[in-house]
């Protein structure tokens, strides 16, 4: 569905140049160092490179706390510097921007596997439990509620009109769902938990390599002083971050925006539990806007300043690309584990089970996004 242009920034603001980028990547920079530190004080970095490391263990509760603080700063602005020297990358010295850059991403997603796996197996175990019912449903965000309900695996649901909330679906067969259940579990704990002790090591190994140091120095040199081009300190920004904006406005309008107002996916659950592990083709897309909304986000810090409140539609829309995002994940790792050899016809109704639920979840999550960027739309003048 072709989508109006949307303009998400303040056109009432002043002008921003390129000495407003450079305050703001300086201040990144120095966020990024003051993680750092913290991350090392709290016993969270390791300068051996060591890949024997498990985990924290949870017994200094405070430490492992401050430690993940630490990182998930490191992550944060290491995307923000990263996000804005691509957004901005003609106002920056192009050698530099193209050294750093690629190396920050590296170091962002290199520290984001160790919880991805850890929410992701939180994510289908809390599923699990309350599709077997086995505990109570927890609470959800209401505009993923009205679109999440279990789905049988040969059950199809009643299909929503688009605009419409998506209908219920029928709940699967408890009696061989809770016998499956547990092992199903144990399966996906085993998995993601070495998924997630082998990822650790790879961060700890990260921390402590040449290359983390590398990337390290220029962050501190960043801080300081931030090379732009001879023009950029009094080069209005506003052109940039509007070319961002409409890249996610020519993304958004390429997505099937009609259909995401259905809860059921028959194409989706079929790729899913087919032999080929690769990723369904379906979210990529999605995937590509939510980096896009992100990008977005970050121009607007840049221009507006990091502690200006977002637009609420602006921060909606990202939630539910996040949850997206997850759900997606979790899909996957559900269809994963049920391609195991040898597991129990009961277990592998149980992943199949769980790989419907979370694409449902994907369905509704779609379906919340497109709520709110409809929204946004409609008021847009």
């Amino acid at each position: 569905m072709a989508q109006q242009h949307h303009d998400l920034t303040d056109p009432a603001a002043g002008a921003s140049t390129g000495d407003a980028l450079a305050g703001y990547l300086r201040a990144q920079a120095t966020d990024f160092l003051r993680a750092l530190r913290l991350h090392r004080e709290t016993g969270g970095g390791s300068s051996n490179g060591s890949a024997t490391h498990s985990p924290p263990s949870h017994g200094s509760a405070g430490g492992v706390e401050e430690s993940v603080d630490a990182a998930r700063a490191l992550r944060r602005t290491a995307r923000r510097i990263s996000g804005s020297l691509h957004t901005f990358r003609p106002l920056l010295d192009p050698d530099w921007s193209e050294q750093i850059r690629p190396e920050l991403a590296w170091l962002s997603g290199t520290l984001a596997l160790e919880h991805a796996y850890s929410a992701r197996l939180e994510r289908l175990l809390l599923a699990l439990h309350r599709l077997s019912g086995s505990a109570p449903v927890p609470a959800q965000p209401a505009g993923v509620a009205a679109g999440s309900r279990a789905a049988g695996a040969t059950t199809v649901p009643r299909k929503a009109t688009p605009g419409t909330a998506p209908a219920p679906v029928p709940t699967p067969d408890r009696g061989n769902l809770t016998v499956g259940a547990a092992k199903a579990g144990a399966l996906l704990d085993r998995q993601l938990t070495l998924a997630r002790t082998r990822a650790h090591s790879t961060a700890l190994q990260a921390l402590g390599s040449s290359r983390f140091h590398a990337v390290a120095d220029k962050v501190a040199v960043l801080a300081s002083e931030v090379p732009l081009t001879p023009t950029a300190p009094g080069t209005d920004l506003r052109p940039l971050a509007d070319a961002a904006e409409e890249r996610l406005a020519d993304a958004v309008a390429a997505l099937p925006l009609v259909t995401a107002g259905s809860p059921y996916n028959a194409e989706a659950l079929v790729h899913g539990l087919s032999p080929d592990p690769s990723p369904h083709p379906q979210d990529a897309p999605w995937h590509q806007v939510r980096l896009l909304l992100r990008l977005h986000r970050y121009a607007c810090e840049v221009l507006h300043g990091a502690g200006t409140p977002l637009d609420p539609r602006l921060t909606t829309a990202g939630q539910a690309l996040d949850r997206h995002r997850d759900a997606s994940e979790a899909a996957a790792a559900a269809a994963q584990a049920a391609r195991t050899p040898r597991i129990a016809p009961a277990t592998a109704y149980a992943l199949g089970v769980l790989h419907a639920d979370q694409r449902h979840e994907v369905e509704a999550a779609r379906y919340a996004f497109q709520r709110c960027w409809q929204k946004q739309t409609i008021g847009t003048p």
